[in-house]
C-alpha cells in the first residue's frame, strides 16, 4: 500500500504478525484495535498479507456500495468455495449478477410467505418432544429446527433420506474453511493430512446426496411443487433464455442450505439466551404474544402485529451478528476514505464491531429490543447496522431469515420459557464462518401457565 502517512495498527510479531492474537480471540482483538486505533487499523496476518479494519459507515459504503466493483470476496469466501462451490455467496462479477437475476424471483416476500405454514409446523412438531423441566442443548434444538425448515423450503417432501449427511458434511467443511483462511501456511489439499482427508469425504458425501436429488427431479420436473429447488431448475435468465447447469444448481443448493440453515439457529440461538438474561424484555416479548395471539397458533399475517418481537430479532442480530466481519480484496488500486489501497490489500468490515459503537448505539452492551422502534435505522447511517452485509451482494434470503426468527419465536415463546441451567459456564461467542454460542446452550424448558 502506498501512502504518505501509514495507517497505525496494533505492533504484531516479526514474522505472523497479528495472526496469533487474532486467531485466540478474534472478535475482542477487532474491538480492541478499533477502539485504540479508530476508524481504519493496519493489521498484518503473516510476514505479507495486509489487512485494513474499517469501522466508518461512509468508507464501509463505499467499499460495499459505491466502488464495490474495485474489489473481489477475499481469502475466507475464496476458500469456501470449497463447500458451497460457484453459487451467489463467492461468485464474482457478471456470473454473480447473473446467478442473482436467476434467483432473486425465488425470494420475493409474496413467494416466501408460502413457507410460513411450514415454518410454525416445524415448530410446533420441535415443541411436542419438549417436557416441561426437562433441560436441552437449545443449539441443537435450533439447529434441528431450521435444517427441517431450509430441507422442506428447499427440497419439498422429495427427500427424507441424506438430510443429516448434509449437515454433518457442510459442518465438517465450514470448520475446514476457518481454519484454512487463517492458516499462516496454506496446505494444499492434495496433500493426504488428517483434515484434507475427513474435507474431501465430507464433500464427495454432499456431491452424491444433492446431485442425485438434481438428476432425480431433471428426470420427473414438477413445477407445482413449489419448493426452492423446482424453481431453482425452471428459473431463466432474461436476458438470454438460459437455465442453471447441474453444477450452478448444486452450487447454489449449498449457499441457501449453508445461509438458511445454520444462521437463522445461531440468531435463534442468541436470541433465547439473550432474553433468558434480560427479564424486562422477554416480560414485554410475551405480554405481545399473549395479547395477539392469545394462545392460539401464529400465522404469516400475525408479523406485522409483532413489532416488539421482531425487535427482539434485530437486536439479537446487533449484538451477535451471525456474519461478525466481511472481508473484500483490493482488485485494483481504489482511494477509500482518502486512503489508497493496492491489489492484494484487504478490507475487513466488522459488523460486531459496527453494532457495538456508542455513538450509534446507546448503551451498546444492553439488550434493548426497544432501540429499533421509532425508526432507529432512518436516523443512524446505513452501515452503522448491516447483519445482512450490503450494496449488490447482500444476502438475498433475508426476508426469508427475519420471518423464520421471528415466526419461530412467537411460535415457542407463545409456550415456554428458557433458562440456561444453573450450573452453565458463562456463555461466550465462538467466531468460525458464523457466530456460534461456543459449547452450546443447555436451558432448561418451562411451560408456560
Amino acid at each position: 500500500m502506498s501512502l504518505t502517512t501509514p495507517i497505525p495498527g496494533p505492533k504484531g510479531l516479526p514474522l505472523s504478525g497479528n495472526l496469533l492474537a487474532f486467531r485466540k480471540d478474534p472478535l475482542a482483538f477487532l474491538m480492541k484495535a478499533r477502539q485504540q486505533y479508530g476508524d481504519v487499523a493496519h493489521i498484518r496476518f503473516g510476514p505479507s498479507r495486509h489487512v485494513y479494519l474499517i469501522s466508518d459507515p461512509e468508507q464501509i459504503k463505499e467499499v460495499l456500495l459505491t466502488k464495490q466493483s474495485a474489489f473481489r470476496k477475499a481469502k475466507g469466501l475464496q476458500t469456501a468455495k470449497a463447500v458451497v462451490g460457484e453459487g451467489i455467496l463467492t461468485s464474482e462479477g457478471e456470473k454473480h449478477m447473473r446467478q442473482r437475476r436467476l434467483m432473486q424471483p425465488s425470494f420475493r416476500k409474496d413467494r416466501i410467505g408460502s413457507y410460513a405454514e411450514a415454518m410454525i409446523d416445524y415448530g410446533e412438531k420441535m415443541l411436542a418432544s419438549w417436557k416441561s423441566g426437562e433441560t436441552r442443548d437449545i443449539m441443537d434444538d435450533m439447529m434441528q429446527l431450521t435444517l427441517d425448515i431450509i430441507t422442506h423450503t428447499m427440497f419439498g417432501t422429495s427427500i427424507t433420506n441424506g438430510v443429516n449427511d448434509i449437515s454433518h458434511a457442510i459442518d465438517v467443511g465450514m470448520k475446514y474453511v476457518t481454519h484454512k483462511a487463517t492458516s499462516v501456511i496454506d496446505i494444499p489439499e492434495s496433500f493426504p493430512t488428517k483434515s484434507n482427508l475427513e474435507f474431501k469425504q465430507s464433500a464427495a458425501t454432499l456431491d452424491k446426496v444433492i446431485f442425485g436429488i438434481i438428476e432425480e427431479r431433471r428426470k420427473n420436473p414438477d413445477a407445482s411443487r413449489g419448493d426452492l429447488l423446482s424453481m431453482l431448475l425452471a428459473a431463466r435468465d432474461e436476458e438470454d433464455g438460459s437455465g442453471m447447469s447441474d453444477q450452478q444448481v448444486r452450487d447454489e443448493v449449498m449457499t441457501i442450505f449453508l445461509a438458511g440453515h445454520e444462521t437463522t439457529a445461531n440468531t435463534l440461538s442468541w436470541t433465547w439466551y439473550l432474553l433468558s438474561q434480560n427479564p424486562e424484555a422477554e416480560k414485554a416479548f410475551h405480554e405481545e404474544l399473549d395479547q395477539v395471539l392469545d394462545g392460539r397458533r401464529p400465522t404469516h399475517s400475525d408479523l406485522e402485529k409483532l413489532p416488539y418481537t421482531q425487535h427482539v430479532v434485530s437486536e439479537s442480530m446487533r449484538l451477535y451478528p451471525a456474519a461478525w466481519a466481511i472481508n473484500r480484496e483490493v482488485q485494483q488500486e481504489v482511494e477509500i476514505g482518502g486512503n489508497t489501497y493496492m491489489p492484494g490489500d484487504t478490507l475487513m468490515m466488522s459488523q460486531y464491531v459496527m453494532h457495538r459503537r456508542r455513538d450509534y448505539f446507546e448503551e451498546p452492551e444492553r439488550f434493548k429490543p426497544e432501540r429499533f422502534a421509532g425508526d432507529l435505522l432512518k436516523k443512524i447511517p446505513a452501515f452503522s447496522y448491516f447483519p445482512f452485509g450490503g450494496g449488490p451482494r447482500v444476502c438475498i434470503g433475508n426476508n426469508f431469515a427475519l420471518m423464520e426468527a421471528a415466526l419461530l419465536l412467537a411460535t415457542i415463546g407463545s409456550r415456554y420459557t428458557l433458562r440456561l441451567t444453573p450450573d452453565h459456564p458463562p456463555v461466550e461467542p465462538e467466531p468460525l464462518v458464523t457466530l456460534r454460542p461456543k459449547g452450546g446452550l443447555r436451558m432448561v424448558v418451562t411451560a408456560r401457565g
